[in-house]
């Protein structure tokens, strides 16, 4: 078995995984005390408040962090057509719209015991949707049947273009009148202390959840290129042997 045969047969954990693993399960364990439990009910939305502890993180973690990295890794890969860069921009999309679903999903069950209905275009809420059907159409563009070198551009362009979007969903608030209420956090923020703490921790957890979540994707797919190209090289190797058998035959 090659070297590289025996380490796309290896798991694909690691000693820092496991250990930000569980850095990540005790943080959410954690987040789920303080939500849940110790944090105070809020005067106007009571109970309903304590969705904010994980659709606000998922959102400035899913939306920003993860897209972030497609953004990079898009660039980068323009630049100095690097594989690392491409699968690290591919990584970050999926996890991006995982996330960002998770946003909508969340954001819906928040907004029917404050606005009495599941879902209203408003404008955040709208912007937020087309940025989940742009990296939707990002990963249908890393599936088709092209050249890799040229469905690898074509996806870096759309990632490029896409992360714009989010320029609109951060802004949405502050052009347009809606529903959705202005920045959670800000000078003049109200929020309880305690409030503000599991905030906090919110994005801490889904940050480490996302980092985690990001080192096991990018290996995975480090791995399948690995793979994709060991193949490439015995089906090349087999051609080349039968080659070799229809000129002795030949010969002979």
């Amino acid at each position: 078995m090659s070297s590289i045969a025996r380490k796309l047969a290896g798991p694909s954990s690691s000693r820092g995984t496991r250990i930000l693993g569980a850095l990540a399960l005790v943080s959410t364990v954690l987040l789920l005390l303080l939500g849940l439990i110790w944090s105070p009910r809020e005067v106007d939305q009571a109970d309903a408040v304590r969705l904010m502890y994980v659709h606000v993180p998922s959102a400035v973690v899913g939306l920003y962090f993860a897209f972030g990295v497609t953004l990079v890794g898009s660039i980068v890969y323009l630049r100095k057509q690097s594989d690392f860069w491409d699968l690290m921009a591919h990584a970050g999309a999926e996890i991006g719209v995982l996330f960002c679903a998770f946003v909508l999903v969340t954001g819906a069950l928040w907004g029917r015991p404050t606005w009495g209905v599941y879902w209203e275009w408003d404008p955040r809420i709208t912007s937020t949707t087309v940025t989940l059907v742009l990296y939707l159409g990002y990963l249908a563009v890393r599936r088709m049947d092209l050249d890799p070198v040229v469905r690898s551009r074509r996806a870096a362009i759309l990632g490029i273009i896409s992360f714009a979007n989010l320029l609109i969903v951060k802004q949405s608030v502050e052009w347009w009148r809606g529903l959705h209420q202005g920045s959670t956090v800000g000078i003049d923020t109200q929020m309880d202390g305690l409030m503000f703490f599991t905030l906090a921790w919110g994005v801490l957890t889904f940050t480490l959840i996302f980092a985690w979540l990001l080192m096991h994707r990018f290996r995975l797919a480090w791995y399948e290129h690995q793979a994709a190209a060991v193949s490439l090289d015995d089906a090349i190797a087999a051609r080349r042997g039968e080659h070799r058998s229809s000129l002795a035959g030949e010969a002979i």
